[in-house]
């Protein structure tokens, strides 16, 4: 079996999902491949309700909540479908007859959330950015919530617009949280939710499997007569069906890798010095411009522009051709888009600001 290493062939990978993953999993992943321990086969070939796969998806379950802080009453849940499946799956069950739920929109994530929940019920958007492209992230003093609403839904962070809620928001009403893109990339305050949910392939897997975190008291509250797949509590304590094996193998491993490297206050760190050293590239001339405001701008998504859009289509170009992948804007905005989840390394953003520095040059 080839002992090559992973990290010296890979080239410096933006993608805004799925994105990158940390090089030694992939290193581990390929090496157990074609036999997972002393089974005399792969992982991908095994029961789901095998010892070996059972150990697995525990695992995965109890580092995600040892990471988090998150308690016995806490459950985790690996579903298919990805986020687009949570945003009507949510509503279905905690959005009860004659009652509400609260959203703020701050992009394309929770506008489509929000269409979904108005197939259930009641919507009521307590706050939106749109009036400014989605560039901002509102104020929560200004949010017109009801007390009464059957819960408040936010995206922590948009891919897109490069926005990301600096803080928990604070509610009289249990939150849920798309938190997709920036899963596991800092702490959390899971006393004031109530379900966070994640698509894996952005910071913690690759695509084919979501995270979904309920809390026991909320999991009560949900409606009754739900279809049997989309009702939570069909999944809570067992596998009802065949989960992605393989997904969720990767994302144990990621999580351990997590935990290797500091756990969340570690990503904490690792990813409050890559947005630094880019975001400061971009403030340092006026040749970038950032997108997203500043008190709003995301750690996973960082997003400019450059003077024209010929000169944006030659910095992708030129970038490609020096290993930097990846950097293309979001087709509904355009521009530039250098996505740095956690598994993005110092490095690679090292390289991209030394060749921004060096296209400015050239072209400025």
């Amino acid at each position: 079996m080839s002992e090559t290493n992973v990290a010296l062939e890979r080239l410096h990978n933006f993608s805004a999902g799925p994105g990158a993953l940390p090089a030694e999993v992939m290193e581990e992943a390929r090496d157990e491949l074609p036999v997972y321990g002393d089974l005399g086969s792969s992982v991908m070939e095994i029961s789901h309700r095998s010892p070996t796969y059972t150990a697995i998806n525990e695992s995965a379950k109890e580092r995600m909540k040892a990471l988090l802080g998150m308690g016995d009453d806490w459950h985790v849940m690996f579903l298919q479908g990805g986020a687009s499946m949570q945003f009507y799956q949510v509503p279905l069950n905690f959005l009860h007859a004659g009652g509400s739920a609260d959203y703020v929109n701050t992009g394309s994530w929770s506008t489509k959330a929000i269409k979904e929940a108005k197939r259930c019920g009641s919507v009521n958007v307590v706050a939106t950015s749109e009036d400014a492209n989605f560039n901002y992230i509102p104020e929560q003093s200004a949010w017109r919530t009801d007390p009464n609403a059957a819960y408040l839904h936010f995206t922590s962070n948009n891919t897109i617009f490069g926005t990301q809620f600096a803080e928990d928001p604070t509610a009289d009403v249990p939150l849920v949280c798309d938190v997709s893109s920036d899963f596991l990339s800092r702490p959390i305050s899971v006393d004031r939710y109530g379900l966070l949910y994640a698509g894996a392939q952005k910071n913690i897997g690759p695509a084919g499997v979501t995270a979904v975190m309920i809390r026991e008291d909320f999991l009560q509250t949900r409606n009754i007569d739900l279809p049997t797949m989309l009702d939570y509590g069909t999944h809570v304590n067992k596998l009802f069906n065949t989960p992605p094996v393989f997904a969720v193998y990767i994302v144990e491993k990621v999580l351990r890798w997590i935990e290797k490297n500091g756990g969340l206050e570690g990503m904490v760190a690792r990813n409050g010095e890559k947005a630094a050293t880019l975001y400061g590239a971009i403030d340092a001339t006026d040749f970038y411009t950032g997108t997203a405001q500043g008190g709003s701008r995301s750690k996973m998504n960082v997003t400019f522009r450059l003077p024209s859009e010929d000169l944006e289509a030659r910095f992708i170009e030129k970038a490609k051709g020096e290993g930097l992948l990846a950097l293309k804007g979001h087709r509904s905005t355009g521009g530039i888009r250098a996505s740095t989840y956690n598994a993005c390394t110092l490095e690679s953003v090292e390289a991209l600001v030394d060749f921004m520095r060096r296209f400015e040059a050239q072209n400025g």
